[in-house]
């Protein structure tokens, strides 16, 4: 079975929003980070040295690789990524090899065949 890792980084006010939206298009689980913070084509604004900017959280998501397309979709849709500049980001890495997700594996084949 070969992986994807999906990262997103979503405002924390849609994390909740996005996480769900994973797991009904496929996702079994995330790891959250929180309180991360990015640049983009424009400056962010501060008022005396602090930041003005929402707070983002990062989201990590292993999926299988027939099901990471239309979870990377559904994060673009809830993230509302495409609305505006600095909503948010979604992107999808080739996994070479990954341990202790044997336990899901059953799960995962089994949503894929549906798929499929």
């Amino acid at each position: 079975m070969h992986f994807k890792l999906l990262i997103a980084f979503v405002e924390d006010s849609l994390s909740d929003k996005v996480m769900t939206a994973a797991r009904e298009a496929g996702a079994t689980g995330a790891t959250v980070i929180n309180n991360a913070r990015g640049e983009g084509l424009e400056l962010n604004k501060t008022f005396f040295g602090l930041s003005l900017e929402t707070q983002r959280d990062v989201l990590l998501f292993l999926v299988e690789e027939h099901l990471s397309r239309k979870i990377l979709e559904q994060i673009n849709e809830i993230g509302e990524f495409e609305s505006s500049p600095g909503s948010g980001i979604a992107i999808q890495i080739d996994v070479e090899d990954a341990v202790g997700v044997t336990h899901q594996i059953e799960k995962l084949t089994d949503m894929v065949e549906d798929e499929l």
